[in-house]
């Protein structure tokens, strides 16, 4: 499916058209002036009004049609063409997706202008298409995810009881955890975690996704590399990571978010992938640095 990104798992490759493409829009380079435009830079029309009720949101599943073409107008991808509707979660897809499908009710079909940083970017890899994008989208149902975690009130600065490492991380936990072994730097982990930008935006969470991540600390950013190493089996911790230790204040990832970044992190188990210096075993850890999750 050509909409699911490469930070967050692509669940399922973009299929290759079997039949003569789709004809673009005619204002498939441009949107028209009567195109409403976000403050993202997200330009949508609605084609044909919906009939449902409620909105998506992000921790919900939507079953859509729909057709994507590059700004020159070649079809790249059509689950329309394929004959079967697509499912995916509205948080496990690009940007432009996931903030657009919130927009729109059941029944709805909207056309889509998406800027290439709320798509693949202008260099994406894995054969995505790169630059603006432009989709035609058909909402066909909306299947009710987990409710999103609550926004942490702490977001903008740890508090007065929280510790800080040497590097500059933040953390204080919330929930004391059962086990006595600490994941080493090399180790494999399962976690739950939401994480949020500082202006309050949770930018991803394996909690409404419903399903815990398991990764490598060492493929992690670093303030999850040393932040899940100071955690126990069962623990719940909330990190306050400095721009430095996430992604940085100008990502080069398209999508990762930027800025200082908060955390909440359970640690469900580790699997050891070695020993440690004095012959302990290992344990493992953390997001993976490509989006730190």
């Amino acid at each position: 499916m050509a909409v699911t990104t490469g930070a967050k798992p692509t669940r399922s490759p973009m299929a290759k058209p079997n039949k003569d493409p789709i004809p673009a829009p005619d204002d498939v380079a441009a949107p028209p002036a009567d195109a409403e435009k976000t403050a993202s830079g997200l330009v949508t029309k609605v084609l044909k009004e919906g009939t449902g009720e409620d909105l998506p949101t992000t921790s919900d599943k939507v079953k859509v049609h729909y057709t994507g073409w590059t700004k020159d107008g070649k079809m790249f991808d059509s689950s329309v063409q394929r004959g079967r509707p697509a499912e995916f979660q509205v948080s496990g897809v690009i940007k432009g997706w996931t903030e657009g499908l919130q927009l729109m009710k059941v029944g709805e079909k909207r056309r889509f202008w998406i800027p290439a940083d709320l798509a693949y970017g202008d260099s994406p890899r894995m054969g995505a298409p790169a630059g603006q994008l432009t989709f035609d989208v058909e909402l066909i149902d909306i299947k009710k995810g987990p409710k999103p975690p609550e926004t942490p009130e702490d977001l903008a600065a740890p508090p007065a009881d929280a510790k800080k490492t040497k590097s500059g991380l933040a953390y204080k936990v919330l929930k004391k955890g059962e086990g006595k072994t600490h994941p080493g730097p090399k180790d494999r982990v399962t976690v739950h975690y939401s994480g949020w930008s500082k202006d309050g935006k949770m930018f991803d969470s394996s909690v409404t996704r419903g399903r815990p991540a398991t990764f490598p600390l060492s493929n992690v950013i670093k303030g999850w590399t040393e932040g899940v190493q100071l955690m126990v089996e069962g623990e719940k911790t909330r990190f306050w990571i400095p721009a430095d230790l996430a992604y940085g204040d100008k990502p080069k990832r398209p999508g990762a978010p930027a800025g200082d970044l908060v955390f909440d992190i359970e640690l469900i188990g580790i699997r050891a992938m070695g020993k440690r210096p004095g012959g302990h075993d290992g344990h493992g850890h953390g997001p993976a640095d490509g989006h730190g999750h």
